[in-house]
């Protein structure tokens, strides 16, 4: 039980000094941000901070590590719901927007997966990739089971991904929307775009209904 505890509190730990790190890149730029800096923005001495991060590497390679493994959980849950395509592909793209912007300064240093020596990187392209391929799947059964339109999976996979992932660079904390409100209006408004057959709401059906309202009344007037 102790050592549980031990765990968890180094895990906060390591997750603060992800968002002070993630504070420090946005401000010296992911090259010029030192192991020092990150340091003096968590409050901790550098000797401290080595005891949690080996390197600058390794806070990268945290940041990927807790992001993909939280997107592969939700793909997991899409899994195993008993929901349409549509409803499993916006709920995994809603916690995607969330996994961005809940924690935004951790999001920052996710979309740097580059940065990471080869090395560290090719297990995190290997999660990454998974998970793309599992996002795939649910738009190649949407297609099979005629809830989304034909189109090339990977193409839209890929759309898609760029849409949410880009959210952690335009998004901001004091912005009118929160994450919860972004996260719905956006995957929304990726899924209908490839579904099959739209439905016609809001201002669109009302700009349709009156004119046939009016031929309804003026076929009336005639007999």
């Amino acid at each position: 039980m102790a050592s549980e505890r031990v765990r968890l509190r180094n895990e906060a730990r390591r997750s603060e000094i992800l968002r002070a790190a993630a504070r420090v890149f946005r401000r010296l730029g992911l090259a010029g941000a030192g192991m020092r800096e990150i340091a003096d923005e968590a409050g901790l001495s550098p000797g401290n901070l080595y005891h949690y991060f080996s390197g600058k590497d390794q806070i990268l390679l945290f940041c990927q590590e807790r992001t993909l493994e939280r997107l592969l959980d939700a793909v997991d849950q899409g899994k195993r719901a008993d929901a349409s395509a549509a409803d499993r592909l916006r709920q995994v793209l809603r916690e995607h927007v969330h996994a961005m912007l809940d924690d935004l300064d951790g999001a920052t240093a996710h979309l740097e997966v580059e940065a990471l020596p080869q090395a560290l990187r090719a297990p995190v392209i290997a999660k990454r990739d998974a998970y793309e391929r599992a996002l795939r799947s649910i738009v190649t059964q949407g297609v099979a089971r005629g809830e989304f339109a034909p189109c090339d999976a990977a193409l839209v996979t890929r759309a898609m991904l760029g849409a949410v992932n880009w959210s952690a660079r335009w998004y901001r904390p004091e912005g009118a929307k929160s994450p919860r409100a972004i996260a719905d209006a956006l995957a929304d408004y990726l899924v209908k775009g490839l579904l099959a057959s739209p439905l016609v709401t809001g201002a669109a059906s009302a700009a349709v209904k009156p004119p046939l309202a009016r031929r309804a009344a003026l076929s009336g007037a005639d007999r």
